[in-house]
C-alpha cells in the first residue's frame, strides 16, 4: 500500500505544479542568479526541479538522492574541467532537496556544511517559498565556490552548462 500511495502521490503533480512553485519570472531570476554566481568562479551550477519521479524510479523504490546523482550525470554536471560542478535537485513530490557536486568541490566541502545548505532550503521550502530557497542555496554554492575555485584576475568562467533551471 505505502508504495502505492508514493505513486500516486508522484503522479499526480506534473509541470503545472512546478510552474506554480516556480513561475516563468522567478525561474528567469533564479537563471540569472546562476549566471551572476557563475562570473565569480570557475564552478558550474545547475538546477533541477521535478514535479515527481519518473514511474520506473517508483516502481523499484528508488530515492529523490539516486534520482539527483542520475540528473547528475544526464544534465552533464559532472563534465566540468575543474570537476566543481553543483546539482541543486528539488523534487516537489516528496519535498526532498539534493544537492550533489562533483569531486573538485567535495575534497574541500564536507557533509555537514552541504547539509546545512539543505536545511535553509528546506526551511524556506516549508513556507512555500522556493524561489527564496533556490535563491539561499544558489549563495551557499557560490560562496563555497568562489573560496576555493576563484577566478583569477582577468580570467573569465567559460560557462560549460546551461545557467537555465531544468524542470521535469
Amino acid at each position: 500500500m505505502n508504495r502505492l500511495m508514493r505513486i500516486l502521490k508522484h503522479r499526480w503533480l506534473d509541470e503545472r505544479d512546478v510552474a506554480r512553485a516556480l513561475p516563468p519570472e522567478a525561474l528567469a531570476r533564479v537563471q540569472q542568479r546562476v549566471a551572476a554566481s557563475e562570473k565569480r568562479h570557475s564552478g558550474e551550477i545547475r538546477v533541477c526541479v521535478e514535479a515527481g519521479l519518473p514511474l520506473s524510479y517508483l516502481w523499484r523504490g528508488a530515492s529523490a538522492r539516486e534520482r539527483a546523482v542520475t540528473m547528475f550525470g544526464k544534465l552533464r554536471v559532472w563534465d566540468t574541467e575543474y570537476n566543481n560542478g553543483v546539482l541543486i535537485y528539488l523534487l516537489l513530490a516528496e519535498h526532498r532537496i539534493e544537492i550533489v557536486a562533483d569531486r573538485g568541490l567535495n575534497r574541500h566541502v564536507g557533509r555537514a556544511q552541504w547539509q546545512s545548505v539543505m536545511d535553509t532550503m528546506r526551511a524556506a521550502f516549508r513556507r512555500h517559498e522556493f524561489e527564496a530557497g533556490l535563491n539561499d542555496a544558489i549563495d551557499a554554492v557560490d560562496a563555497l565556490l568562489a573560496q576555493h575555485f576563484p577566478l583569477r584576475p582577468g580570467e573569465a568562467n567559460p560557462n560549460e552548462l546551461p545557467d537555465a533551471p531544468d524542470l521535469r
